[in-house]
């Protein structure tokens, strides 16, 4: 069995330094004074809370509704969504497609479709409809059904999708302008699409 070495005189006096800056769990054993303890910082202030825009307005006495927007906690409709998106086209037809003045020039129906089986039906019917010199169609998703059964699930898929859809590649560079339908297309559930020339 090897012997042990012991400390040099370097390791002894390193050794020393550190039990002399070492501060004591228990400090009661101890006969030295604690040390004093550092200055003590300014609290800093609280930060605002995180979710303050999700916060309600203030409600006066007399007053007798919220105003206009999403409830507060509640996420906007993709027609909120779409309305606050900035406006692409000319302010005087965007005005008229809205109100419900304009004749969708073509149709697409997505009602009972899968995500799977919408998107190329979509792209296929979007890009028909550029090519043939169409300006404003109508796609159809329906507002979803609101009982799923016993799992929480987001009611109205491709009401929700298409609107992304029209917004990303290969329909970005076609769609110009995509907008909630007026009532008698189908409200929340279909969209006016704007196609470029």
């Amino acid at each position: 069995m090897a012997r042990k070495r012991g400390l040099s005189d370097e390791e002894k006096e390193l050794w020393s330094r550190v039990a002399r800056s070492a501060v004591p769990l228990h400090p009661q054993g101890r006969s030295d004074p604690p040390p004093e303890p550092a200055p003590k910082r300014k609290p800093a202030a609280a930060p605002a809370p995180r979710f303050a825009a999700d916060l309600p307005p203030a409600f006066h006495i007399g007053q007798t509704a919220l105003p206009p927007g999403p409830a507060p906690g509640r996420a906007p409709t993709p027609a909120e969504r779409l309305a606050e998106a900035p406006l692409r086209m000319d302010h005087k037809t965007h005005k008229r497609m809205r109100q419900g003045r304009l004749r969708p020039e073509a149709r697409l129906d997505l009602h009972g479709m899968t995500l799977a089986a919408a998107h190329p039906e979509l792209i296929r019917f979007i890009l028909s409809c550029q090519g043939a010199g169409l300006r404003l169609v109508l796609v159809i998703t329906g507002k979803g059904r609101g009982d799923h059964g016993p799992l929480p699930t987001r009611p109205g898929a491709l009401r929700h999708q298409v609107p992304h859809w029209l917004h990303v590649p290969p329909l970005s560079g076609v769609v110009q302008q995509v907008s909630a339908a007026h009532y008698r297309h189908g409200g929340e559930g279909a969209y006016y699409v704007y196609l470029r020339r």
